[in-house]
């Protein structure tokens, strides 16, 4: 039968429990230290995304849209949802193309009413081109005439 003092703990058991102890306790301290900044960044970032917001929400919503239009895109559809869409999908393209059509052509309209055609403006530049050389010219003959009183002086 065992006697009371084969039960008794050794110096190593007791450091051993101790050290155990200790790797414990850091352990569960760097947990809470790490659950602590992980509560502070998260506040941080709210707080951040609240000023951005406030500061920019147009930016926010075209954000919003972007990662929205990118989910979308990258999810694939559903056989149910190509047959309902496709018919809106050339409406929409119809519409864009009609409305693109309808700019261009009120944009000339404005450009020809301004008197900005395409051959207005080469118009334009020829009369520049021709300005800028009779400013040349004039200022050649006057540095020239100046050239000369000055040698006759």
């Amino acid at each position: 039968m065992p006697t009371h003092d084969q039960h008794k703990p050794t110096d190593n058991d007791l450091h051993g429990r101790d050290a155990a102890a200790k790797v414990v306790h850091d352990v569960r301290e760097k947990a809470e230290d790490a659950l602590r900044n992980s509560k502070a960044t998260a506040k941080d970032a709210v707080e951040r995304a609240g000023r951005q917001i406030d500061g920019n929400p147009l930016g926010i919503v075209v954000g919003g849209l972007a990662v929205g239009a990118l989910v979308g895109a990258l999810l694939p559809r559903s056989a149910r949802e190509k047959e309902l869409l496709a018919p809106v999908g050339k409406r929409l393209g119809e519409t864009a193309r009609q409305a693109l059509a309808a700019a261009k052509e009120a944009g000339r309209q404005e450009l020809d009413s301004a008197g900005l055609t395409p051959s207005a403006a080469k118009d334009r530049g020829r009369e520049l081109l021709d300005g800028v050389g009779k400013a040349l010219s004039s200022a050649g003959s006057a540095a020239a005439q100046s050239a000369k009183r000055s040698e006759n002086a």
